[in-house]
C-alpha cells in the first residue's frame, strides 16, 4: 500500500492511485477489497523507494523490523512476533513465500530484489491458507511473468561508494502465441563497510550474484503451465557480526557486566577456554606440577587485557579474516485450470540451499605473552614426559617462539592433532555456522466461482524437509590447548590409553539428520449476505512430525593422537546407538509431532465502492520443537512446546477525494500462549515458552493531489508484555538482584552458577561459605580434586557494575552444591531466576513511523524527471526478553533521497540516489552471548551510507 504504483497502462489523469491485484487470499483481488492487514510493493515503487533487500523493505512498513541474527540467522519481527526461536527445529513466525509457496532456511533476504512483479507483506497469523502456518505473518515475493505480447527487456548498471557494482538485467522472449520464456539476473560486488585495524583492511564486503529462468505456457485459453528455475550464490568475505559491546569484568567472574554496553573486551579468564587452561583448574585435577603449564592464572592478567576495541561500528580490529559461503536453488512447477465455474492449481517445488560462515568470535586479538610462560613450561615438560609430545607437535609445531596453531573447524573431530589447522604469530579464537537443507512441497488448491452467494476453497500442502548437516563451531589455540594437555594427563593416570587428547580439540554442536514431515487441510467457505456484506470462515488441520539426530562435543573423550577420525576412538563413550558407525556412541536421537486445528472468520462491509470496513478472528499455529543437545552441565528440557496465538482486529480501507487520498487503518489484539523465545546456555540454544499479551494501531496514507505530486505516510503503535509469572535466570546477572548471592564462575566449565543464603548473616555469611568450599579444594578435601589450587574467596565486583551487591568468585558449582546440602546456603545451577511479567517482547518499538514524497516533473520533449525522498522513524526496543538499559535499542532514523531522469516513453533513464543519508550505524538488533564465552553482546547495524549513480533502460 505504500507504493505509488503508476505505470505506462494507467490512463492518463489528474489525480488517482493506482490499484495493486495481490493474492493475500489465494485469489487475485485488489489490495482494497482484502480484509485483511496487506502491504504491497509493485516493481517501480521498489525502485523508487530504493528497496533493494529485506533490510530495507522492513523500514516504511509499520509495525514491522527486520535486523540480521547470530548462527547466520535473522529475524523478520511483525508486530511484536519475529523468530526468536533458534535451532535447526524451529518454525519460522514470519513465513516467506515465493508464489505462495514456503520456503525453508531460505537465503532469499541475503540477495538482492530482482524482476518482481510484485511484494506483499501479511500482518497478522495466516492460520489457514498459506504453508505451514505463521503467527507472525506472510512475505510473499511474486515474480515477474513471461509475456507473449512481444519480446521486452530491461537493464541497469549502477556504481556506488564502497566501490559498489550492481547489475540487473532480464530479457523476455515469446516463441508463438502460447509460449514464452523470460530470464533474469542481478549481480553484486562491494568492497567491504568495515575497516581492520590489525592489517589496514577492509572486510565485510559483498560479492553474489542470482540467476532465474522461467516458462509459461497456454496450452488451452484456460490453461497455464509456469516453471522456474532459480539460483542464487555468494562467496566473499562477509562477516555475520558488525560489532561486539562489553562492559569489562575485572573480576573475570562474568565477563561483561550487565551495567551498560561499552567497547569493551571481556575477559578471557571468564571463557571455558579459560578456565580450563588456568593454572587453578589443572592444579585441580592433575596436581601442580601439571598446573605449571597452564596458559595462566584466574587472578592474573587475561588474554584480553590489552587488546583493542574500536569506538566505532565500522572498525575492528581482528587478526580472523571472516569469509562467508551461501547457495540456493529453488525449481517450480505450476499447472492452473479454469473450468468455468471451478478454478484448480496443482504446484510442487523443490529447494535446496546452504551456508557457511567463519567470523572471529570475540572480534579482538589475544595477547600471546600472558600465554607464553605455559607455553614454555609445556614444551619443557614434554622433553620429560612423552605423552605431552603430541601437544606440542600439534599446536607448536616450530617451538616456543614460532607460529602457534589452532584446529581448523573440520568434521573428523581431529582438528590440528590431524593435521587440520590454521597457524599464526598470535592466538587465533573463531567460530563457523554451517548447514544444509532440501525441502519438497507440494500444494493442491481448488476453489469455486459460483454466481450465487456461496463460494468456497479447498486444498491441501505437503512438506517433506531433510537437513543432512548443521553445525556450529567454535575453535581457538587454548582449546585445543586443554584439548591435549587434559589428554595427555588422562594418559599419565592410565597408561594404557597410549599417547592420546581429548576430542574434539573445539566445541561442535552438530546435527547430521533432521528431518520433518508435515501436511495441512485447509478450507474457507465465502457467503455473500448481500452486495455489500461477506462472511468468511476457514479451517485448518496441521500435522507436524519431527526427528533430530544430533550431540555435541568438546574435549568429551580419548582420541589416540594418530587417529584419522575422532569419532572412531575406541574411547568415544560407553553409549553405543549403532556400534557399526563411527561416532554414533555420541549422538542423541528424539521425535516430536503435533496436530493442531487452526482457522479465522472474517466479516466485511464494503460501506460503498471506495470504503470497507472488517472484523476478523484468526487463530495461528507455530509447531514446537527439539532443543539441542546439551553437553552434561545444566538439565534442561529435551523440546519446547508449539505456540499460539488467538489475533482479533478490526480495520478499515478507504478511497476519498475521487481517488486523490488513500487511508486504511487498522487495530488490532493478540493473546499468546507459549511464545518462543531463545536463551543462550553451556554454549547452545536453549528455546523457552511463555505467554504474552499485543496490541496496536497501524495507519497507512497515500495523498496523490496532482497527476505529478504525491505523499505517502505510515504510523503505527505496539503494546507487548509477557502476561504471566515467568521465571527464567537472566545470564547476564546470576544473582537475579539478590545482594546476598555470590555468583560463581566454574571453572570446570566456563558457566556461571548462584549461591543464596536462606537463613541469618547476608552476604557476609554466604561468602564465608564460599570461602570455606573453596578452602577445601585447595587442601585437596574434596574427593577426586588434587591440592594446591589456589581459589580464593568472592570479591567485589565495580560500583558501577549493575550487580545488586553481589559479589564474585571461581569455583567449582557441583562442590559448593554438595557441601551446602541441608545448609542454608543453596547453589542455583544456572543461577536466580527472575520474573518476566510485564518484559516487553524483544523487537517491538512502540512506535513507527515513515513519510514518502516524490514529484514528477514532465516535459515537453515527453522526458520527466522524479525526485523523491523517503523518512522512516523506529522507535526504541529491547533486544531479548529480560530488558533494562543494556539491553535497550535506541530508535534510530533513516533518510533516503533520488532523482531519475526517464526518457520517452521510458525507455532508458539515469538516476542518482543517496541511502541513509545521515549515515546512523544505529543498531537493529543485538545477541547476547553464553556465560562460558564471557557474555559479550554482538549487535546488528544499520548499513551505512550509500550513495552511487545508475543507468537503465527498458523495451
Amino acid at each position: 500500500m505504500p507504493a505509488f504504483a503508476q505505470t505506462s497502462a494507467q490512463a492518463p489523469q489528474d489525480t488517482g492511485i493506482e490499484e495493486i491485484v495481490v493474492t493475500a487470499q489465494r485469489t487475485a483481488q485488489s489490495l482494497q477489497d482484502v480484509p485483511i492487514a496487506v502491504s504491497a510493493f509493485s516493481a517501480e515503487a521498489l525502485q523508487r523507494q530504493q528497496i533493494n533487500n529485506p533490510l530495507d523493505i522492513q523500514l516504511t512498513l509499520p509495525n514491522i523490523t527486520f535486523t540480521k541474527g547470530n548462527f547466520t540467522g535473522s529475524s523478520f519481527t511483525i508486530r511484536g512476533i519475529g523468530d526468536l526461536c533458534v535451532g535447526v527445529t524451529c518454525d519460522s513466525a514470519t513465513a516467506i513465500h515465493v508464489e505462495g509457496m514456503p520456503l525453508f532456511g531460505t537465503r532469499l533476504f541475503e540477495a538482492e530484489f530482482f524482476d518482481l512483479e510484485r511484494v506483499e507483506v501479511l500482518r497478522g497469523p495466516q492460520g489457514t491458507l498459506f504453508g505451514r502456518n505463521a503467527t507472525g505473518g506472510v512475505v510473499n515475493f511474486v515474480n515477474a511473468k513471461p509475456q507473449m505480447d512481444a519480446i521486452h527487456a530491461t537493464g541497469e548498471v549502477e556504481y556506488g561508494n564502497y566501490n559498489s557494482l550492481r547489475v540487473k538485467g532480464m530479457f523476455n522472449l515469446p516463441i508463438g502465441d502460447t509460449l514464452a520464456i523470460r530470464v533474469a539476473g542481478t549481480y553484486l560486488k562491494r568492497d567491504g563497510f568495515t575497516n581492520n585495524l590489525f592489517d589496514n583492511s577492509r572486510i565485510d564486503g559483498r560479492d553474489l550474484y542470482a540467476i532465474r529462468g522461467s516458462i509459461r505456457w497456454e496450452p488451452t485459453p484456460n490453461t497455464t503451465v509456469d516453471a522456474m528455475a532459480y539460483y542464487f550464490r555468494e562467496d566473499d568475505d562477509r562477516s555475520r557480526v558488525q560489532k561486539q559491546l562489553c562492559q569489562r569484568d575485572p573480576t573475570g567472574v562474568l565477563g561483561c557486566l550487565p551495567g551498560r554496553s561499552e567497547f569493551g573486551t571481556t575477559n578471557a579468564n571468564s571463557t571455558f577456554a579459560g578456565t580450563l587452561s588456568s593454572r587453578e583448574f589443572l592444579t585441580s585435577q592433575a596436581g601442580p606440577a601439571i598446573g605449571s603449564i597452564g596458559l595462566g592464572s584466574l587472578y592474573g592478567p587475561d588474554a584480553y587485557s590489552s587488546a583493542i576495541n574500536p569506538t566505532d561500528v565500522r572498525t575492528v580490529n581482528t587478526a580472523f579474516t571472516p569469509n562467508y559461503f551461501a547457495e540456493e536453488q529453488q525449481y517450480m512447477l505450476r499447472i492452473a485450470h479454469d473450468f468455468g465455474s471451478m478454478k484448480v492449481q496443482a504446484t510442487g517445488m523443490y529447494q535446496k540451499n546452504a551456508v557457511d560462515s567463519q567470523v572471529d568470535y570475540s572480534l579482538a586479538v589475544q595477547n600471546r605473552a600472558v600465554y607464553q610462560p605455559g607455553i614454555n613450561n609445556l614444551i619443557g615438560l614434554a622433553q620429560v614426559l612423552p605423552q605431552f609430545a603430541p601437544t606440542v607437535a600439534a599446536i607448536l609445531p616450530n617451538g616456543a617462539n614460532g607460529a602457534i596453531c589452532s584446529s581448523q573447524s573440520e568434521f573428523t573431530g581431529t582438528g590440528a592433532f590431524g593435521g587440520n589447522k590454521q597457524c599464526s604469530n598470535v592466538p587465533l579464537v573463531f567460530d563457523r555456522s554451517n548447514e544444509e537443507r532440501r525441502s519438497w512441497t507440494g500444494e493442491l488448491i481448488l476453489n469455486s466461482q459460483f454466481d450465487g452467494p456461496f463460494n468456497f476453497l479447498l486444498g491441501g500442502i505437503y512438506v517433506d524437509q531433510n537437513l543432512p548437516e548443521n553445525s556450529y563451531f567454535v575453535n581457538g589455540f587454548a582449546i585445543d590447548y586443554v584439548a591435549g594437555v587434559l589428554g595427555a594427563a588422562t594418559a599419565l593416570g592410565n597408561p594404557a590409553l597410549g599417547n592420546v587428547y581429548l576430542g574434539t580439540p573445539f566445541f561442535r554442536n552438530n546435527t547430521d539428520e533432521y528431518t520433518l514431515k508435515s501436511y495441512g487441510l485447509f478450507g474457507e467457505l465465502y457467503y455473500n449476505f448481500s452486495d455489500s456484506v461477506k462472511l468468511t470462515v476457514g479451517g485448518r488441520y496441521n500435522n507436524d512430525k519431527k526427528f533430530v539426530r544430533a550431540r555435541s562435543t568438546l574435549a568429551s573423550f580419548p582420541v589416540p593422537a594418530n587417529a584419522t577420525n575422532a569419532f572412531a576412538s575406541p574411547f568415544v563413550g560407553a553409549f553405543d546407538a549403532d556400534p557399526g558407525t563411527p561416532g554414533n556412541q555420541l549422538f542423541q536421537e528424539r521425535r516430536v509431532s503435533f496436530s493442531e486445528f487452526t482457522g479465522r472468520a472474517v466479516l466485511d462491509w464494503k460501506i460503498s465502492d471506495d470504503s470497507l470496513v472488517y472484523a476478523s478472528y484468526s487463530r495461528g499455529y507455530k509447531s514446537g520443537g527439539i532443543n539441542p543437545p546439551l553437553q552434561p552441565i545444566f538439565s534442561v528440557p529435551d523440546s519446547f512446546a508449539p505456540e499460539f496465538v488467538n489475533a482479533f482486529e478490526i480495520g478499515s480501507k478507504n478511497t476519498f477525494l475521487d481517488g486523490a487520498l488513500r487511508a486504511n487503518i487498522t487495530a488490532f489484539y493478540y493473546q499468546y500462549k507459549g511464545l518462543q523465545l531463545s536463551r543462550i546456555v553451556a554454549r547452545t540454544s536453549v528455546n523457552d515458552n511463555v505467554d504474552a499479551t499485543v496490541y496496536g494501531l497501524e495507519g497507512e496514507f497515500i495523498v496523490q493531489p496532482t497527476r505529478g505530486l504525491a505523499f505517502n505516510f505510515g504510523a503505527s503503535y505496539l503494546k507487548t508484555e509477557v502476561n504471566q509469572d515467568k521465571f527464567l535466570s537472566n545470564p547476564r546477572d546470576p544473582s537475579g538482584g539478590r545482594s546476598d548471592a555470590v555468583i560463581i564462575k566454574d571453572i570446570s566449565n566456563g558457566s556461571n552458577c548462584a549461591v543464596i543464603n536462606n537463613g541469618a548473616g547476608g552476604q557476609a555469611a554466604t561468602a564465608a561459605f564460599v570461602t570455606g568450599a573453596n578452602n577445601a579444594i585447595n587442601a585437596g578435601a574434596i574427593p577426586g580434586l588434587q591440592a594446591g589450587a589456589g581459589l580464593r574467596g568472592p570479591t567485589a565486583f565495580p560500583s558501577d557494575s549493575g550487580i545488586n551487591g553481589a559479589t564474585g568468585a571461581f569455583g567449582i558449582c557441583g562442590v559448593l552444591q554438595a557441601v551446602g546440602a541441608g545448609t542454608q546456603f543453596q547453589t542455583l545451577a544456572a543461577g536466580v531466576e527472575t520474573n518476566l511479567r510485564g518484559n516487553q517482547l524483544p523487537q517491538a518499538p512502540t512506535y513507527k513511523f515513515s513519510a514518502g514524497a516524490q514529484y514528477t516533473a514532465e516535459f515537453d520533449n515527453g522526458m520527466s524527471m522524479v525526485p523523491r525522498v523517503d523518512l522512516a522513524h523506529t522507535g526504541e526496543s529491547f533486544g531479548n526478553i529480560f530488558n533494562g538499559l543494556i539491553n535497550r535499542i535506541e530508535g534510530y532514523t533513516v533518510i533516503n533521497a533520488q532523482v531519475q531522469l526517464n526518457g520517452r516513453d521510458d525507455r532508458w533513464y539515469l538516476r542518482g540516489f543517496v541511502q541513509n543519508l545521515t549515515n546512523n550505524n544505529a543498531t537493529t538488533g543485538l545477541y547476547v552471548t553464553d556465560q562460558s564465552s564471557g557474555l559479550f553482546t554482538n549487535i546488528f547495524t544499520l548499513e551505512p551510507r550509500r550513495y552511487g549513480v545508475a543507468a537503465g533502460f527498458r523495451f
